[in-house]
């Protein structure tokens, strides 16, 4: 310790201005190598989609993206499970899934149309729309 600093129940305090060093004094160090991390890639490009509205995208609880026909969103995620949940903001769709270490994991977000699409576009102007996500291989 150098005259400037103190040691008070084992912390160790400087005066303002002065950096200090903290030293590890832990004794329990991993050895073990990083997982490399995974990928998370959803792509709203299929032809069966009707290319209206946007579809909201969120990954383990936190909004992620709005895809708009045509897009499609890539991220890093940690190995291990995860949640993946996509609406049109009429209907939700929740997938769960593992990513490994190192993969790539693909999917597909479509809005397409279902029963009652069309028969409501005369009453409404607008029929629900429904969302499939499938996980591409």
């Amino acid at each position: 310790m150098t005259p400037s600093t103190s040691r008070i129940s084992g912390l160790l305090f400087a005066p303002p201005n002065e950096s200090v060093t903290p030293v590890n004094t832990s004794t329990a160090q991993s050895h073990e190598a990083a997982e490399p991390p995974s990928r998370v890639t959803i792509r709203r490009q299929s032809a069966d989609d009707v290319r209206t509205r946007q579809m909201v995208v969120s990954l383990d609880g936190e909004r992620v993206a709005t895809l708009l026909y045509g897009d499609s969103y890539s991220t890093a995620v940690q190995p291990g499970e995860h949640r993946l949940r996509v609406h049109n903001t009429l209907v939700w769709k929740t997938v769960r899934f593992v990513a490994a270490a190192g993969e790539h994991v693909r999917f597909t977000a479509i809005n397409r149309a279902g029963p009652g699409t069309y028969s409501m576009l005369g009453l409404l102007g607008a029929g629900p729309l429904y969302v499939t996500i499938t996980r591409e291989t």
